[in-house]
């Protein structure tokens, strides 16, 4: 491997306007439209809505895929296309690489700790209920580590050949030793060994014996080898907008978006695009789709110059932890109800309705004076 100091072409300076907008729009999906929209077509029940409905729900593990699997790849992805940014300072030697790996140290640490709290009940302290790995926050935890390891010890040549490796390593034993089946796959069996009772899904039983749900089957421990492909894609996505001229790079990003949809549809047959367990062909798949996302906007707002109507997307994009945690860790809705009960009788079953878009109306407002007061809180 060669070092990255003297063989990296120096990035282009500047923000990643269409990032902090893709960003965004991705946590907005996340945080206001989904749960909004599938309380409020919950209460109308109109056939119509269906088929939205049926895209804004994860797909059960023996069908393909739908766009709501693609929420929280996106948001790893994404993640690894900040590293080139974040890293520049070190690759061309104006901060020393000490400082580098104190700061992924903590970061790392940080993010992790904070996935624990959103789903892992750190904040319960009931041994009993304590998930060690089951959120979004720790697979970046994981991704991030690895990522920003190899983006600044190893040349980009070198990074493919770690993403590819990775890819093939977890294919391995998820091919020879186990099947594809829910219970029957390699990644489940680890999780089972290695996290045991502290596994999301697990519940004590009223005989005292512990017992995993039949219906849990997201891995973790194993998945990791491709949640960390999935940061890295995202780098190599932002290593293409910093050193590729913008004129070419939105065509270099839908190139390469297109060229992994086929490898991940090629690959299908053999292991199946299947999110629950981040198969490789669905981390090429996904990969693909975000490419492919991060063209579009890119095209539009950075090479373009569009972007009006669209820089409220920031509110969310440019506070992405924070909105993150306001969201899931906060019991904002509690807020809407203790001001609103009023209400109830004249909404009725709409109520519900109200409370969720309350709830996540005070997180939006939260999040426009921070940005309009130009804080962005950074972990």
């Amino acid at each position: 491997m060669t070092n990255s100091t003297s063989s990296t072409p120096q990035f282009k300076a500047g923000r990643l306007e269409s990032l902090d907008i893709l960003r965004g729009f991705d946590l907005f999906m996340l945080l206001m439209f989904q749960p909004v929209f599938m309380a409020l077509s919950g209460v109308m029940d109109v056939e119509w809505l269906e088929p939205v409905r049926y895209q804004l729900e994860h797909e059960p593990w023996d069908a393909s895929f739908r766009l709501w699997d693609m929420v929280m790849p996106l948001f790893l992805f994404m993640s690894g296309a900040s590293i080139p940014f974040a890293m520049n300072k070190y690759l061309t030697g104006e901060r020393p690489r000490s400082e580098a790996y104190l700061r992924i140290a903590k970061r790392v640490i940080l993010l992790y700790v904070l996935g624990g709290i959103v789903q892992g009940n750190f904040l319960g302290f009931d041994p009993n209920r304590i998930y060690l790995y089951s959120n979004t926050l720790q697979t970046i935890a994981v991704g991030y580590l690895v990522t920003s390891l190899l983006v600044l010890n190893c040349s980009l040549k070198w990074q493919v050949v770690a993403a590819v490796a990775l890819l093939v390593i977890y294919w391995i034993p998820m091919t020879f030793c186990g099947d594809f089946t829910p219970d029957g796959n390699f990644a489940e069996k680890v999780d089972s060994m290695i996290l045991g009772r502290f596994r999301d899904g697990t519940r004590l039983g009223e005989n005292g014996e512990w017992v995993h749900s039949p219906y849990y089957h997201y891995t973790w421990i194993w998945s990791s080898l491709n949640f960390s492909v999935t940061v890295l894609l995202g780098s190599f996505a932002g290593q293409i907008t910093r050193r590729v001229e913008r004129a070419k790079a939105w065509k270099m990003l839908l190139g390469v978006g297109v060229a992994l949809l086929v490898c991940g549809k090629l690959w299908d047959p053999q292991m199946p695009i299947n999110k629950q367990i981040w198969s490789s062909s669905m981390t090429l798949w996904a990969g693909g789709w975000s490419f492919i996302a991060l063209a579009v906007f890119y095209y539009i707002i950075d090479y373009k110059g569009y972007k009006r109507g669209l820089e409220w997307l920031k509110y969310y994009g440019m506070n992405s932890i924070v909105a993150y945690m306001l969201a899931n860790a906060v019991n904002v809705r509690s807020v809407v109800d203790s001001v609103s009960y009023g209400l109830k009788p004249l909404l009725g079953d709409y109520y519900n309705v109200w409370l969720t878009f309350g709830n996540f109306f005070i997180v939006f407002l939260i999040l426009r004076i921070l940005y309009k007061q130009q804080k962005f809180i950074r972990v």
